[in-house]
């Protein structure tokens, strides 16, 4: 069942767990991930960059994708589909015009009343269709492409500001997290995200999951964490067990076979994620 993310976070904030979103990279990751939280009963939001809307044929291409995915397997939980880092307003208007039903305006790295600006006219545009907004205050760390300590906190009073000002979903304030894979310790202020919840009172995100420990993870959702977004802990996975599959079966072409190699390793680290996620579950 494919809806917005506003009523899977607003159970997470109450009963204290965390919605996973596992970022999508093609068919079969979609598949994978829909089979694992299925099994397991798990809302999922699934996460789309630009660039792997892009890398699939484009929005239209990804939502119907998906919808097929959800009836051909029977999905039956909550599944969100959901914009990961929109660059631009158009972005945004884009993805929700060809059946996303969430998506994320990142202008975090304009000024606050520039970053209000734009996430005002998504919100505006969103809430009318049905589809919940999630943006960014400060600047987390990190790309897909280069990971580097450049990372701006998020300050209480614009996290404020801006959430009383466009009627933003949820919040993904820069906590310290990055990107990617973590050089050294991630150095998360747990201290400053309960102050941001408890000013807020709306669900909180926290991007880059992957290589924060199970401690930091658990204190994240009880100070307001309710959707933790995870990438690259997924595609590492699956790297690992295609590279040995390769080794071992190196006259194999067939890429059904290739692919489906790492189809295990996504399911079992979903699976471990979910669990963890929802350990303080309060329901």
């Amino acid at each position: 069942m494919l809806v917005n993310a506003k009523e899977m976070l607003n159970l997470a904030l109450e009963n204290n767990y965390a919605i996973p979103q596992f970022n999508i990279n093609n068919l079969e990751w979609a598949k994978n991930i829909l089979e694992a939280c299925n099994e397991q009963k798990s809302p999922v939001i699934l996460g789309v960059s630009e660039g792997a809307a892009k890398y699939m044929g484009g929005y239209k291409t990804v939502y119907n994708m998906v919808m097929g995915l959800i009836s051909d397997l029977n999905i039956t939980i909550p599944v969100a589909l959901h914009l990961d880092h929109g660059q631009s307003i158009e972005s945004c208007k884009k993805a929700i015009d060809n059946g996303f039903t969430s998506v994320m305006i990142d202008a975090s790295s304009y000024s606050l009343d520039k970053n209000i600006e734009i996430t005002k006219d998504v919100v505006t545009y969103a809430h009318h269709r049905n589809v919940t907004v999630e943006a960014e205050v400060g600047h987390i760390g990190g790309t897909e492409d280069e990971i580097t300590s450049d990372i701006a906190y998020a300050n209480k009073e614009d996290c404020i500001k801006l959430v009383n000002e466009t009627g933003v979903d949820f919040l993904a304030p820069a906590l310290g997290s990055v990107h990617g894979l973590y050089k050294g310790e991630p150095k998360i202020d747990i201290k400053r995200m309960k102050e941001i919840k408890e000013a807020l009172g709306i669900p909180l995100v926290l991007h880059g999951g992957t290589g924060i420990n199970d401690e930091i993870i658990i204190n994240s959702i009880d100070s307001g964490i309710c959707k933790i977004n995870i990438n690259t802990e997924l595609q590492v996975a699956w790297a690992n067990n295609v590279r040995r599959f390769l080794k071992d079966n190196s006259d194999v072409y067939d890429p059904r076979k290739i692919i489906n190699s790492g189809k295990d390793a996504i399911k079992e680290t979903v699976i471990t994620k979910t669990n963890l996620f929802r350990s303080n579950n309060k329901a």
